[in-house]
């Protein structure tokens, strides 16, 4: 019987041993309470409670979460309501203060931003609203992150999902982009024919530079070619007259050495004379030295008889 009792027993407490045998997951944590009041905080691996006495109160994950909250009517400084709804991206960084820090923490944090997002949304206008995403999510992060510390939250990421003003401020916003675009587009035409205008001036500008120089060129090479024929010309005559010249010089170096010099030169003036009757002219001009004609035909009958 006593056998029997102890093998009982022994059951008992393997199973109420194996009954409180916990293992706790990666990116997990429990917390555990004992007679209510809280002992500790298990991570991740094998762990063993006291039956009757210890409890997990609470399961928490430690993996970073998305809360995407509904749209939230807001107000921005120039009174214009709209809509924004916001996703934030947190993890829990302490389990304790996580599961007593505040009650339903996911709707503390969720209330906290449609508040915050108002107050951020109220200094702005309209059209800083519209273009002021990235300062919206950093002010928005670091109010919830600041506030959320207390409860073993840390908030990484706030992003602006979507903003939805009223219908008629998006089409006001419609026909005003419209006509920026139009805008734009006459800008553009009216820039492309102002640059097709100075490109065609460029144009004939460059053409009358080149036709300019091409005459300038042109010009200097016909003076050049002036100038140079010029220069074989004058070289010619210049050539012509020394050759005349030192025929000349010639002819009188052979006269004066066959020694006839006046012989010869009286011969010529009377051939001059001969010549000069035989002419038309009716009135013959006798030199001064005519009685030195008879010398003349002694010299001219010596040079013969030589």
């Amino acid at each position: 019987m006593s056998v029997y009792i102890i093998a009982v027993i022994i059951v008992v407490v393997m199973v109420l041993i194996i009954a409180n045998i916990r293992i706790v997951p990666q990116s997990h944590a429990y917390i555990i309470e004992r007679l209510g009041t809280y002992v500790t905080t298990w991570q991740t691996g094998l762990h063993v409670k006291l039956p009757f006495l210890d409890r997990i109160a609470n399961k928490v994950s430690l993996k970073e979460k998305v809360l995407d909250f509904p749209p939230q009517p807001v107000i921005t400084k120039d009174n214009v309501t709209m809509k924004i709804d916001t996703v934030v991206y947190m993890q829990i960084t302490d389990p304790k203060l996580y599961s007593y820090g505040v009650e339903n923490p996911l709707t503390a944090i969720e209330n906290l931003s449609a508040t915050t997002l108002r107050n951020i949304i109220g200094e702005l206008e309209l059209d800083a609203t519209l273009t002021s995403r990235d300062v919206i999510n950093s002010k928005m992060r670091s109010i919830l992150d600041e506030a959320t510390d207390p409860w073993g939250i840390k908030v990484n990421r706030v992003e602006v999902k979507n903003i939805m003003p009223p219908e008629a401020i998006r089409e006001a916003m419609e026909k005003q982009m419209r006509a920026e675009r139009e805008r734009r587009e006459k800008i553009l035409i009216a820039e492309g024919q102002k640059q097709s205008e100075i490109l065609v001036a460029e144009g004939k500008k460059q053409a009358a530079i080149l036709e300019a120089e091409a005459a300038k060129q042109a010009a200097i090479l016909e003076a050049e070619a002036d100038k140079e024929a010029a220069i074989r010309r004058a070289e010619g005559e210049a050539t012509a007259i020394r050759e005349v010249q030192q025929a000349t010089a010639e002819g009188l170096k052979m006269i004066k050495d066959v020694a006839v010099d006046d012989a010869v030169i009286k011969l010529r003036s009377l051939e001059t004379m001969e010549k000069a009757a035989d002419g038309q002219a009716t009135k013959l001009i006798v030199p001064a030295d005519f009685q030195n004609l008879a010398g003349v035909v002694s010299a001219i009958s010596e040079l013969s008889k030589k």
